[in-house]
């Protein structure tokens, strides 16, 4: 196992579990202890985990992986809940597209749709995401527009103040956001303020809302509120999602689409 894979697992194990031993996921990886405790060591140093004693545990409320190593985490789930959003666009429309694993499978499942494939433009897609406005912009048939804003590294998404000037300009069709949390109660939310104010400033700007989420997301609350649950028109998720929780969605008036 490289150790680009090796670093990729163990920070998914350490957000599903919240703390590892060195000793055990040795074991677990087929490798030496001495190895981890250097993997360990070298992502305290990135600031990507807490090193303890014999181990490591993530950071507090506020951590957040990468997005490159995010990628692996539900694949099969996302791909299916893209599929299921992009079929909710419809030619020529503008959709705008936050970042995040999520919302870059929408943006693959929206490039390989067949009836996108002509038209002046065949769709209008604003993003502040750097990864999907490159692989959009191959696309001769889509209209790629770029926010402003400085680069965040975690999620490859401009934020600030920069990108208002752009969507303050603009009226989108639909808004299809990647959130790390969605609670009936408490909204959409984000981890960085900064990344939720570009979040909400799409929604504002959209006639339909479409939150693209997995059920690992549903019931949960995060740092910064992207939007209220009722600005969400539509919630698409896997069909591992609780049962009680999609009820009470559609009872706040969330049409949910199960994928």
């Amino acid at each position: 196992m490289s150790r680009d894979a090796r670093w990729k697992t163990l920070l998914e194990l350490l957000v599903e579990r919240g703390r590892l031993d060195v000793e055990e996921v040795a074991v677990e990886l087929s490798v030496s202890a001495a190895t981890i405790r250097r993997d360990f060591d070298q992502l305290a140093e990135q600031q990507m985990l807490v090193r303890t004693r014999g181990g490591a545990v993530v950071h507090g409320v506020s951590y957040e992986l990468p997005l490159r190593y995010k990628t692996a985490r539900r694949a099969s789930e996302k791909q299916r809940i893209a599929k299921a959003v992009a079929d909710l666009v419809a030619p020529g429309e503008a959709v705008g597209l936050t970042g995040g694993t999520t919302t870059t499978e929408v943006a693959r499942a929206l490039a390989v749709r067949g009836d996108l494939g002509s038209g002046s433009p065949a769709l209008t897609v604003v993003t502040n995401a750097l990864n999907i406005a490159n692989e959009l912009a191959v696309r001769p048939q889509f209209k790629i527009v770029v926010t402003g804003g400085v680069a965040r590294a975690q999620s490859y998404e401009l934020i600030g103040p920069l990108a208002d000037g752009v969507l303050d300009q603009i009226t989108l069709d639909a808004a299809v956001l990647g959130v790390v949390a969605f609670d009936v109660a408490h909204g959409a939310a984000a981890h960085d303020e900064a990344e939720a104010a570009i979040n909400r400033l799409l929604c504002e700007r959209a006639e339909r809302v479409i939150v693209a989420a997995d059920s690992s997301k549903l019931g949960r609350r995060a740092f910064a509120r992207i939007c209220a649950t009722e600005s969400v028109g539509t919630l698409v998720t896997d069909a591992s999602a609780d049962s009680g929780t999609v009820r009470r969605f559609e009872e706040a008036g969330v049409r949910v689409v199960v994928a």
